[in-house]
């Protein structure tokens, strides 16, 4: 099968390679993915997971990209709850080869029925950046209606899912990006934006939860304005600084098949929508990639047309 791998760390992106390799066998309560569409975050290339297994091994050629939507074409022992020839999209383990590539192996658990109206593409550009939003705002912001949510980002593809997922549960969201994100970020929900550049962020006053993106200095300037009681949520690492009077979690995103049909779902209402950008064959994956210019959106890889 054709693959997108990469061997050299330091390489980065520019080290990825289009080549062939083994179709994959499914383990006891996996399935193999046909896929159709990859998701791929830049960010992945830096994790130790990319290259090492569990056992600190190292596993290169690894395959990147975590995210995939396509249809089930092979069952490993034990498994149940999916069947071969449904349509599925979702989460792939960190520490296996990914999605980046014709065919994938996949532990059934963190997969969900993808329905037939919703496109793989879109299917595939949901999993990080909708469980992400998911989990922040609600498993652990403890979201309510009512209250105030700050969003940086919120012009890209977790941040823009976030603002949506935040507007729709009845909170006024503050969005913050560059000045070019700032019609997008309204488009997508915000009722205010902060432009980093050029506005104060402390300008915005208090907030019950503060959904961080960004890390550093931001991330600690953020952390002044969360209200007594409330929350900074942060995917950029572990925080340096904390709210004098509120909780901080800082989290790694998890499969969950239920949270997946949620967000899903809204997909198949118009309550949501992604944020894609380029869409590229496997073919020319790895310049799609990379860019030469700021990427706007979500590249997604549509392995199959």
């Amino acid at each position: 099968m054709k693959a997108i791998v990469v061997t050299d760390q330091a390489a980065g992106m520019a080290g990825m390679r289009l080549v062939e390799r083994p179709e994959p066998k499914p383990a006891l309560n996996d399935v193999v993915v046909r896929v159709h569409a990859s998701g791929f975050t830049p960010g992945e290339l830096t994790w130790p997971s990319t290259w090492a297994d569990r056992r600190g091994r190292d596993r290169t050629p690894s395959i990147p990209g975590h995210e995939l939507a396509g249809v089930v074409s092979a069952l490993g022992y034990g498994t149940t709850g999916l069947s071969v020839g449904q349509r599925v999209f979702g989460l792939t383990d960190w520490n296996r080869d990914g999605t980046l590539a014709e065919y994938a192996a996949v532990e059934a658990r963190n997969l969900a029925p993808l329905p037939g109206d919703v496109d793989f593409a879109v299917g595939a550009s949901l999993p990080i950046s909708g469980l992400t939003g998911w989990q922040g705002l609600f498993v652990h912001g403890r979201l309510q209606a009512g209250q105030s949510v700050l969003v940086h980002g919120a012009a890209g593809g977790v941040g823009s899912i976030v603002t949506q997922l935040a507007r729709e549960a009845g909170a006024h969201v503050v969005a913050t990006g560059r000045a070019a994100d700032r019609q997008d970020a309204l488009d997508f929900g915000a009722q205010e934006f902060v432009d980093l550049d050029n506005e104060t962020l402390e300008d915005v006053g208090g907030v019950d939860l503060v959904f961080d993106v960004i890390g550093g200095e931001i991330q600690k300037r953020s952390a002044g304005l969360v209200r007594a009681g409330g929350t900074l949520v942060t995917i950029a690492g572990p925080p340096e600084a904390r709210p004098a009077e509120g909780r901080t979690v800082d989290f790694v995103v998890e499969a969950d098949r239920g949270q997946l049909r949620e967000v899903v779902q809204r997909i198949r209402d118009r309550r949501l929508r992604t944020n894609i950008g380029t869409v590229a064959a496997l073919d020319d994956a790895v310049a799609a990639l990379n860019p030469t210019e700021r990427a706007k959106g979500k590249t997604i890889i549509r392995v199959r047309s």
